[in-house]
């Protein structure tokens, strides 16, 4: 009853030269991670490539026959200082599970640390009229407190900072560390000397404050790992194999090999990618093309799995197993975008690598130097502690994170979920806008464009009955009324029944008896002997679509469309908009390969998709966004979700574009900030009180020319 383009679906095969071992990674945590291992891995002799996927923690690993065995690789990881193992889902589930109530137990254990440890330290800080012996009583109460709080909340830190050193590095968690605990060593020297100042508190409320962005950190990667397990969850769990006696007999689908013969019912997904041998049909191709119109299937037909076999029975010779299917195909694919890519914090990264020899070792040579000049040890270990403390890298911390929680709180009060920080730093690079058509661009159904009311309600009694798109369209503009009697559809051509007593067809041209056809986006419709009718559909374009990408081009983007549906469609569309580029019949493995020539050509792309066809392209982009209308897979593998329309799209680009100004206005004010307070520290001039009151004083600096984003205007 459609036509529509023939979809191919070539399996993946394997070499007899070479073999893939995936194993799982723990403890990975930056792209200094993803650099190191990737690089220690394909070192070995026999490795061809190694590819770490940072979201799940699977590493890839391609070898020649005769290269490193699995044990080898599993040790030469364990030596770095990762956890590593054969890659297993159940396990890799299991693992991030762990790792997630591991962060929430150690955030509240420091929560409750926190707020207990202010009712023995608020009175001191609040210059209450006691005496050196309550002071001190006060202290000790608050370190029985602060102290095990501590050693259990920094564990995530200690042991991050501990892997960095031992690797020669050091990551934003060593100065951390090295913090926290020289913070309760100075406290613990205080409360034993009888001193007036002491920070229990502050260990526990830092150790709190980074622990949250620690565990929401987490849940946004534990998200975009639950992506690639959404779009697998759609494959049939069963599939009905033929065996040689023709006996049928259902196995789980990933017994399926190739070769197998499957019997594929009306309503049933295929399981596995194949070629129809047997029987005709319609097929449901949305999850694989983003199309809505049904495509016809028969003898020789490829057809991917997650295809809805709507009509008719097929026979279908499989091509490929599960664990290459389109399905599968798209997971990887997915599976393989999802890093995460935040330029930003892995300038934070390297600053924090320069920051740790030189501050520590001018705290040192303060302490030397104090002693040198003099002064007694505890003195001189205070105003070392000063620097340590002054300089601490918490505004450099909060300098990006602050900007992206105003940003994101910004645009999620216009209709736009951000999912991480890192996208929007992604968002602000992009250059180049692709968008698919269906569904996007355009509002996803066919409207009846041709043909006047009186003619619709001669073949509405025909489309009533069928469950075609086009004739569900037809029916809708006809408007209620009668059906026609003694109804019988074809699979891939269309109905017929009896209207008012005279036998009626609707469907495909050649099946009705037109002389011609125009293309997948009619209907034709006709009496037996009679003239026939012609019915035109098209799929409009959003009314905000125009201005939409005029104020892209405006902002200096190119704009392209990429889409599964046919040539003619997408060039109407592109026209309609002002686009000279635009590509059609693209599978999902196509446009996932448009995004990777894009980028390999310098563009920095973000995709805007919708359907599961774009999942694969959405990961892998520089940054991408969905509809909430969108499948969703795709919605769990885009950066940003918008609610109310396209408009979203360039008001998210400006608003990411002014996050980034006020990210890097916030790593300057951070530098002058530490240029001016180290000095003053060392040269004694900052108690370690002082100190903290200017570390604290920074990050408000911070945090309040953040804010200056929410009032900015949108140009």
């Amino acid at each position: 009853m459609a036509l529509s383009e023939t979809w191919d679906a070539a399996p993946v095969e394997a070499s007899a030269a070479q073999d893939r071992v995936e194993l799982l990674v723990g403890g990975a945590r930056c792209a200094g991670c993803i650099q190191k291992i990737e690089s220690a891995v394909r070192a070995r002799a026999g490795v061809t490539s190694a590819r770490l996927n940072l979201t799940t923690g699977k590493l890839s690993v391609v070898r020649r026959r005769g290269g490193p065995d699995t044990s080898e690789l599993i040790a030469l990881l364990v030596a770095m200082g990762y956890r590593a193992a054969l890659f297993d889902p159940g396990e890799a589930l299991a693992e991030d599970n762990r790792e997630g109530r591991r962060l929430a137990k150690a955030l509240g254990v420091a929560a409750f640390g926190a707020m207990n440890v202010m009712m023995f330290t608020v009175p001191v800080w609040a210059g209450a009229d006691m005496g050196v012996g309550v002071r001190t009583f006060l202290y000790w109460a608050a370190a029985i407190v602060a102290t095990p709080c501590a050693l259990y909340a920094g564990m995530p830190f200690f042991e991050s900072a501990w892997r960095s050193l031992r690797r020669g590095r050091a990551n934003m968690d060593v100065p951390i560390t090295i913090g926290v605990l020289l913070t309760l060593a100075v406290s613990f020297s205080e409360t034993l000397l009888r001193g007036r100042e002491a920070y229990f508190d502050a260990a526990v409320s830092l150790l709190f404050l980074l622990l949250v962005g620690r565990y929401l950190d987490h849940q946004l990667r534990a998200r975009a790992r639950s992506a690639a397990r959404s779009v697998l969850a759609l494959q049939a769990p069963t599939a009905s194999v033929l065996d040689e006696a023709g006996a049928v007999r259902r196995i789980p689908t990933g017994q399926v090999r190739a070769g197998d013969l499957l019997a594929v019912a009306a309503g049933e997904r295929v399981p596995v990618d194949g070629v129809v041998e047997q029987g005709a049909s319609e097929l449901d191709l949305s999850l694989v093309t983003g199309e809505t119109l049904p495509a016809r299937a028969a003898v020789g037909r490829a057809v991917p799995a997650g295809a809805s076999n709507l009509t008719g029975q097929l026979m279908i010779r499989a091509s490929a197993p599960a664990e290459n299917s389109t399905l599968a195909a798209i997971a990887r694919l997915m599976e393989a975008g999802a890093q995460s890519r935040s330029r930003y914090v892995q300038l934070a990264e390297k600053a924090a690598a320069v920051y740790v020899p030189v501050v520590h070792a001018a705290a040192l040579l303060t302490a030397i130097g104090w002693l040198v000049a003099g002064e007694d040890i505890r003195t001189a270990i205070l105003r070392a502690a000063a620097v340590l403390i002054i300089t601490c890298p918490c505004a450099l911390g909060l300098a990006v994170p602050a900007v992206q929680i105003v940003a994101c709180g910004r645009l999620f009060r216009r209709g736009v979920l951000v999912k991480s920080g890192a996208a929007l730093e992604r968002l602000a690079e992009a250059t180049h806008v692709v968008f698919d058509k269906t569904g996007v661009l355009t509002a996803g159904k066919p409207v009846l464009v041709g043909g006047s009311a009186d003619l619709a309600a001669l073949a509405a009694p025909l489309a009533r009955a069928s469950r075609h798109p086009l004739a569900r369209a037809l029916a809708e503009a006809a408007g209620e009324g009668p059906l026609a009697e003694e109804v019988t559809e074809t699979a891939g051509f269309g109905v017929e029944g009896m209207i008012g007593g005279r036998r009626a067809r609707l469907g495909r041209a050649d099946w009705v008896g037109a002389p011609t056809g125009g293309g997948e986006t009619e209907l034709w419709f006709g009496f037996e002997g009679e003239t026939k009718i012609r019915f035109r559909f098209v799929d409009e374009v959003r009314p905000e679509a125009a201005a939409v990408v005029a104020a892209l081009k405006a902002r200096g983007l190119t704009v392209e469309v990429l889409s599964g549906d046919a040539a003619g469609p997408v060039r109407a569309c592109a026209d309609q908009l002002g686009l000279d580029a635009w590509r059609s019949g693209m599978t999902p493995m196509d446009k996932a390969a448009a995004l990777d020539a894009l980028a390999a050509a310098g563009r920095r792309v973000l995709m805007v998709g919708d359907g599961l066809n774009d999942a694969g392209a959405l990961a892998k982009a520089h940054a991408s966004m969905a509809p909430g209308s969108a499948a969703e897979a795709s919605q769990i593998a885009s950066d940003l979700v918008f609610e109310h329309g396209l408009d979203a799209v360039p008001e998210a680009l400006e608003v990411a574009r002014q996050a980034r100004a006020r990210a890097l206005e916030n790593f300057t004010l951070s530098a002058a900030y530490n240029l001016v307070a180290a000095p003053v520290a060392i040269l004694g001039l900052a108690s370690p009180f002082v100190a903290a009151i200017a570390m604290s004083a920074s990050s408000l600096v911070v945090t309040l020319n953040a804010l200056r984003l929410q009032f900015s205007r949108i140009a």
